[in-house]
């Protein structure tokens, strides 16, 4: 038995598990006291960068996600691979999936997409000073670049055209440093 927070987790099992994914099932005594389960999803930590040019356009992706069901408008997102260091994740995963390189780099902050029953922490970067590069897609990937001035990017998140969470909070941080520096 271990405690975990105001939980007491009395067992773990792996109920299955992939590079990309595990699912646990916890038997747990929970804060009221009362024996019960908890389910947690843990998914490959990963990045989410949003490419900002000389005029303050975003470079995104638009692309199908099989777990959706439909296309989505995203900043260049991409899992963490073991040892990886996150900032050469972003570098790699930008240049595969837009033919982008960047050179200035700033690491905005790491989010909890979500945190109930999944954990799947996602480091937030802005790349600036783009110059184009050979692109390189993965097999699973069929991605079309869009580029959008930043403050119709803003818009789309407001009004919910643009829904991917990481990209979300990066373009509002984006927004609000190109803002200050105006």
């Amino acid at each position: 038995m271990r405690k975990h927070g105001p939980w007491t987790i009395k067992e773990t099992n792996l109920v299955y598990q992939d590079p990309y994914v595990a699912l646990h099932v916890d038997q747990v005594i929970r804060p009221d006291g009362n024996a019960g389960q908890h389910v947690v999803v843990q998914i490959k930590p990963g990045v989410c960068v949003i490419a900002l040019d000389t005029h303050h356009n975003v470079h995104l992706t638009r692309e199908f996600h099989y777990a959706v069901g439909r296309e989505s408008v995203e900043g260049v997102s991409g899992g963490i691979e073991p040892g990886e260091d996150p900032l050469l994740c972003a570098q790699r995963e930008l240049q595969e999936e837009l033919g982008l390189h960047a050179g200035h780099w700033q690491s905005l902050m790491t989010v909890d997409p979500f945190t109930t029953i999944m954990a799947s922490p996602t480091q937030l970067y802005l790349a600036t000073e783009l110059t184009p590069v050979p692109n390189n897609l993965e097999g699973t990937e069929t991605i079309t670049t869009v580029v959008l001035p930043l403050d119709l990017a803003i818009r789309q998140v407001e009004t919910g055209a643009i829904t991917h969470a990481p990209t979300c909070v990066a373009l509002m941080l984006v927004d609000r440093r190109v803002s200050r520096n105006a």
